[in-house]
C-alpha cells in the first residue's frame, strides 16, 4: 500500500523529544505575584473566597517577601485595603497610606524585587467607585487630577512600576504628564489597557474590599462582547504613553491578547484574575481536576496567545512546580 502522509507523531514519542520542540514555555521570570496589604499589624488572614491568598499587615510583609524572592518570583503588584475610606478616596494619595508605606517598605529590604503599584480608587472611596461621584454620575475628568496625584505618591514611595487599572478616559496622559512634571518621567506605566466589566471579579472585590455601594461599572469597564474597541482602547494608551497593556481578564479573553500582541510592539501582560483562580482552586479542592496540570495548561496558552508577563495568584505554585522540575 502506496500512502502518502505525515507523520507528526515522531515529534511526540518521547518526553525529551516533547520538551526539545516545545514552542511555549513557562518561566518564574514570567509572573507578577499581587499582594494586598492592609493597616493593622499580626494580620495575616486568608481571604474567604481566594484559598492560600492572604491580607497581610506591615509586620508580615517582609516575611511574605521572603518567601516569594526565594522561589525566584521578581515582581510584585501592591493592592490596598485603607482602614478608613471617603467620598474622594484620599488614602489612595496620602503619602503615608497603606500602598506608599508597603512599597517604601519592600524597597528598603528588597531593592532588586520590581514593585509595581496599583493605581485606582475604588479600594479607597466610600461608594467603591473608581472616580469620583455626583449625583450618582462617575465624573471622568476630575478624577484624572486624583490619579495622577496617586501615582506620583507612589512613585514617590518607590514604585517601579505605575499600575493603572481605573479605565477613566485620558488615565494614561494625566498619569504620564504627572509623573513627568514631578521627575519621575523614568517610571514606567503599566496599563490596565484593555479591561472589561467581567464577573470573574468577584472574588478581588472580596480581597479588596471594592465592592461598589450602587450600580455597576460597566459606564466605564468594556462591554465583554466588543473585540474591537479593545484595539480603540490600547491605541490611545500607546498614544498617550503606556509602557506596557494589560488584558483582563486573561482566559476567556485570549482572542484579544493575540489581537493586541498583533497590532502593538509593547510588552502585553494578561492578569489572570481571581475568579479564573478560585473557580480552579474549588475544583481542585473538590477532586475534581488535576490543580497542577490544569494550571501549566492555562498559564500555557496565556503565553501562547502572546503575553510576555502574567499577573497570577498562581505564581508561587507555579514556581514551586518549575524548581522541582
Amino acid at each position: 500500500m502506496d500512502l502518502q502522509f505525515n507523520r507528526h507523531r515522531r515529534l511526540r514519542n518521547s518526553a525529551g523529544m516533547r520538551s526539545l520542540v516545545r514552542e511555549t514555555h513557562l518561566r518564574t521570570e514570567d509572573f507578577i505575584y499581587p499582594i494586598f496589604v492592609v493597616e493593622g499589624e499580626k494580620i495575616k488572614k486568608e481571604v474567604p473566597s481566594m484559598p492560600d491568598v492572604y491580607h497581610i499587615s506591615l509586620d508580615y510583609l517582609n516575611e511574605e517577601i521572603d518567601e516569594l524572592v526565594g522561589l525566584g518570583i521578581q515582581s510584585v503588584i501592591v493592592f490596598g485595603v485603607p482602614a478608613e475610606k471617603d467620598e474622594v478616596g484620599s488614602q489612595a494619595y496620602h503619602d503615608l497610606g497603606i500602598v506608599q508605606k508597603a512599597i517604601s517598605q519592600i524597597k528598603e529590604s528588597f531593592p532588586e524585587l520590581v514593585v509595581a503599584a496599583d493605581t485606582c480608587l475604588c479600594q479607597y472611596t466610600s461608594h467603591g467607585h473608581c472616580g469620583i461621584v455626583e449625583n450618582g454620575k462617575i465624573l471622568n475628568d476630575p478624577t484624572l487630577n486624583l490619579l495622577a496625584k496617586t501615582a506620583i505618591s507612589q512613585a514617590r514611595a518607590g514604585a517601579d512600576i505605575i499600575a493603572p487599572s481605573n479605565m477613566m478616559d485620558g488615565f494614561v496622559a494625566a498619569i504620564r504628564h504627572g509623573l513627568d512634571e514631578a521627575g519621575f518621567e523614568d517610571v514606567p506605566i503599566m496599563s490596565y489597557a484593555v479591561k472589561y466589566a467581567s464577573a470573574f471579579y468577584g472574588p478581588f472585590r472580596d480581597a479588596a474590599h471594592s465592592t461598589p455601594q450602587f450600580g455597576d461599572r460597566k459606564e466605564y469597564q468594556m462591554d465583554p462582547a466588543n473585540r474591537m474597541e479593545a484595539l480603540r482602547e490600547a491605541e490611545s494608551d500607546v498614544i498617550e504613553g503606556a509602557d506596557f497593556l494589560i488584558v483582563k481578564p486573561a482566559l476567556s479573553y485570549l482572542d484579544i491578547i493575540r489581537d493586541v500582541k498583533n497590532n502593538f510592539n509593547l510588552p502585553v501582560v494578561a492578569y489572570n484574575v481571581s475568579g479564573e483562580y478560585s473557580m480552579i482552586k474549588a475544583a481542585a479542592q473538590n477532586g475534581w481536576i488535576d490543580e497542577k496540570t490544569i494550571v501549566i495548561e492555562m498559564l500555557t496558552s496565556m503565553k501562547r496567545a502572546g503575553v510576555d508577563l502574567i499577573i497570577t495568584y498562581f505564581a508561587k505554585d507555579v514556581s514551586r512546580w518549575l524548581k522541582q522540575e
